[in-house]
């Protein structure tokens, strides 16, 4: 039997989901799994990806949350054949290298995106480098976001950006509510990109960087690069294979 190890968010559908796997199927520790058994939604997905990073083992999410958009559908039966089943998809996170206005360095991974915000009433003043070129010498703005493929149909969506099949080495650079320049509805970047925010006029319009639950207040700069020396590794079963949800949600209407 596969040695699975449950992991459930703090709500009462996945506590009461954990109970009842744990009893039937055993609880291996995180060190003997196999595979980790994500229960929740997409939040605990990637809680659980960040803290099981080192081990290596792939995660197989249940959705007991709302979304679920990263999880498979939630059934107590046949979990053994179905995780033997599932297909893999490896996610590679974004690196986030932050300087502070205190000169404090911070580094955090994303597996959906790096998001820079504006901390209060006064809007953002951005400026975007890409490669070591200038691209957009001020953009005003509530924020702007560079995702992964993975992370395009989660928040980039929301801020109106394209989803990235996962086979598309493509990263897609969001603003979100831009003043100026009015026009500017982002980019697609190279996977192999860097990308290199500064911020302007960080006294008054103070910035923060999140990559995904890792928040930085008060930054000057921020670096962006894929990390291809870090790799997680979920799983889907066939019929909610990661790829065809993609592709299929450009096609909702």
């Amino acid at each position: 039997m596969i040695a699975l190890h449950f992991a459930a968010a703090p709500t009462d559908a996945a506590r009461a989901a954990f109970d009842r796997l744990t009893a039937r199927y055993g609880q291996a520790s995180v060190e003997a799994a196999e595979i980790i058994v994500a229960l929740g939604g997409d939040g605990l997905m990637l809680e659980t990806i960040h803290a099981t990073l080192a081990r290596g083992v792939p995660v197989y999410g249940m959705n007991c949350g709302s979304v679920g958009f990263l999880m498979n559908d939630y059934s107590e039966a046949g979990l053994i054949e179905r995780v033997g089943r599932a297909l893999g998809n490896d996610l590679f996170p974004l690196h986030m290298h932050v300087v502070t206005m205190s000169g404090a360095v911070e580094e955090a991974l994303a597996f959906n995106e790096v998001s820079l915000l504006r901390q209060l009433r006064q809007a953002a003043k951005i400026r975007i480098a890409i490669d070591g070129t200038v691209r957009l010498q001020e953009l005003i703005c509530d924020g702007v976001l560079l995702a992964t493929p993975a992370g395009s149909t989660a928040y980039n969506l929301s801020a109106h950006g394209p989803i990235v099949p996962l086979s598309a080495n493509l990263l897609p650079l969001t603003p979100i509510s831009a003043f100026r320049p009015r026009r500017w509805r982002g980019a697609l970047l190279a996977s192999n990109s860097d990308v290199l925010f500064e911020i302007l006029e960080p006294e008054k319009r103070p910035v923060a960087a999140v990559a995904d639950f890792t928040e930085v207040r008060d930054i000057l700069t921020v670096a962006v690069s894929e990390d291809r020396t870090v790799r997680a590794r979920i799983l889907s079963d066939p019929d909610r294979a990661l790829s065809e949800r993609i592709i299929r949600e450009q096609f909702t209407v």
